[in-house]
């Protein structure tokens, strides 16, 4: 254990009643900063992030706000001038996109090729051109010229491509950007039926709430096309929209697209996304989506064959070493990550509908109790996912160097208020590690009640039980659950709500301190929009994809933390609240590296 005692003491007064508990003996300075901070009314202080550290990588451990609505005017107004000749490009381009949709759904080789990486197809970039491209023998002798082995980067019909080697004068006319293109496809079987999915994907507040761990924040910026007798077929829209992975230190992806929508003879529907900054250039662009999106087939009476397709470029020049190969390799952003989403969604509609469920020991939860349950733990793992992205309102910090812990951000989330209680700033605070374990042994010992005092420092030393647990599709280790901890068999010091979830994309564990009247409430049916939740917990990813290099797949392992400050400001952190988030993290870092080293399992 690292820092545990070297931590500078904070002036705290910590209400244990907030946790219907008795306080435990002996806690140090770090314990009594975690308990009090994830108290639901408040907490210590913070820090002035004049001089952040930045990242390798990175030019700058702070986001910088992009003027997302100065470039959605800009885009309203290229539409509104000439509007008839504007709109007119855009639903020829959304047009041409769905024809190419729908045929990179249904080819097969040589365009795409199975690369290892855990079954995810990848387009071959030659190929592509070839069918899609203009493509003659000047075109032939430049494709001689690239060195393949990179399939995600390759030349595309707009030559977005980097050459290590000189071209000929001849070829100077062609432009060639920074951008890395990112191909994959994946097709699947999901329990919805066609013209769920449909709405789902074009209700834009459907699809940022169904797909809240990839999408940040959309708007629907306009209606070019609309369907008179009210369904989405031959639906154009413009959106905007960033996607984020679950860490800081991956920058979001910011687009502007046109989203279209048809019915084909067959029944199949398609909805695609085009980037519009070939129709209304803007400078610095880093992300661009060129035709992505799904082909729905209805296959029985329940369910449909969903073929995704992910095309994008993007700029990765800042993105943080560690991420490099994940990223880089189309899988952190990919299609079978969407595919497993929306699967997600369908198994979590079966769970909160079901008459039954398994518990522990025996006890039942009735159907308006899980339900409640159900949904607090979705506010838990939503309120997480947004607290620890890199979107554009999330500005993050980082820690001055003298400290332990490695890639630090912090930022200050809302303002939590409680009636009768004084109001205080959220803080959150992550660093990402790589393990070297694969994700699934990571996984196991983070959720499990056997292994929690052992990362845990609430835990430490103290007696977990998982209370009880609502099962959330076939896996049983994806779930919702009430672990309890106690100092004897008589004391219960601490109940958390968790969940945990795994595929074969990432895992998470998210949890929260709740207090026992609240948790009792909701076990019975109370509303979750009232109970005040501060999650914190871990998000791993495998650090690169299947069959991607030489050697295991091991993890990457971010952490975060949340709690409630009522002494400082956003401008204004004390040094021994730094130490204390400095020893947080370190002895928890310290404490899985251990458990991993020694090969504890649960």
């Amino acid at each position: 254990m690292v820092g545990l005692q070297e931590a500078p003491r904070c002036e705290i007064e910590v209400n244990y009643n907030q946790f219907g508990a008795n306080p435990p003996p002996e806690m140090n300075p770090v314990e009594d900063y975690f308990v009090q901070n994830n108290e639901n009314s408040g907490s210590p202080l913070l820090y002035n992030p004049s001089s952040p550290q930045n990242s390798p990588g990175s030019e700058s451990s702070t986001n910088a706000k992009p003027d997302h609505m100065n470039r959605a005017s800009d885009l309203l107004m290229a539409v509104s001038i000439g509007a008839g000749l504007n709109k007119n490009k855009i639903i020829e381009q959304a047009v041409e996109a769905m024809e190419e949709l729908f045929k990179l759904a249904i080819m097969g080789e040589p365009l795409w090729q199975h690369n290892g990486n855990g079954g995810m197809e990848t387009l071959n970039g030659f190929q592509y051109l070839r069918e899609f491209g203009s493509f003659d023998a000047t075109m032939e002798q430049i494709m001689r010229m690239v060195e393949v082995g990179e399939p995600q980067c390759f030349l595309s019909s707009d030559c977005n491509c980097n050459f290590d080697q000189d071209v000929p004068s001849s070829f100077s006319k062609l432009n060639f950007e920074p951008l890395n293109i990112e191909t994959s496809r994946e097709t699947a079987f999901v329990e919805m039926n066609p013209m769920n999915i449909v709405q789902l994907l074009m209700d834009t507040k459907q699809w940022a709430t169904t797909f809240y761990s990839i999408v940040s924040r959309t708007t629907l910026l306009g209606v070019i096309l609309e369907n008179v007798d009210g369904s989405y077929n031959g639906v154009l829209q413009v959106m905007s929209a960033e996607f984020h992975q679950r860490t800081p230190l991956i920058p979001a992806r910011q687009c502007y697209f046109a989203r279209y929508c048809k019915k084909h003879t067959n029944g199949t529907w398609g909805v695609v996304d085009v980037s519009l900054e070939n129709l209304f250039p803007y400078p610095q662009v880093q992300f661009r989506r060129r035709p992505s999106g799904c082909v729905i087939q209805e296959v029985g009476n329940r369910g449909s064959k969903v073929t995704w397709i992910e095309h994008v470029e993007v700029d990765n020049r800042s993105l943080h070493p560690l991420f490099r190969p994940i990223v880089s390799s189309g899988f952190a952003f990919s299609a079978k990550r969407w595919i497993a989403t929306i699967n997600r969604h369908c198994q979590w509609l079966t769970t909160s509908t079901a008459r039954t469920a398994p518990t522990t020991d025996g006890v039942l939860i009735p159907q308006e109790g899980r339900e409640s349950l159900l949904k607090l733990a979705e506010k838990m793992t939503k309120n997480f996912f947004n607290n620890i992205n890199s979107c554009s309102e999330n500005v993050w910090s980082g820690l001055p160097q003298n400290f332990a812990a490695q890639d630090v951000r912090l930022r200050y989330g809302n303002i939590l208020k409680v009636p009768g209680k004084p109001s205080g700033n959220i803080v959150i605070f992550t660093t990402s590690i790589q393990i070297p374990v694969p994700m699934e042994v990571l996984f196991d010992f983070l959720r499990h009640e056997r292994t929690r005092n052992r990362w845990d420092l609430l835990s430490n030393q103290r007696h977990v039980r998982e209370l009880v647990y609502v099962s959330n599709g076939e896996n049983p280790k994806n779930r919702v659950s009430i672990m309890q901890v106690n100092s004897s068999p008589n004391k219960i010091e601490i109940l958390y709500l968790q969940e945990s979830y795994t595929d074969e994309t990432g895992s998470y564990i998210v949890y929260a301190p709740m207090d026992i009247m609240a948790m009792s409430k909701i076990l019975n049916g109370g509303n979750p929009k009232f109970v005040s939740i501060l999650p914190s917990g871990f998000s791993i990813m495998p650090d690169k994809a299947p069959g991607q290099g030489d050697g295991a797949v091991g993890s990457i392992l971010t952490l975060a933390f949340q709690s409630v400050d009522r002494l400082s400001n956003k401008e204004y952190m004390p040094q021994s609240t730094l130490k204390i988030i400095d020893a947080i993290l370190s002895t928890t870092v310290a404490s899985i590296k251990d458990a991993m080293l020694f090969g504890i399992r649960y």
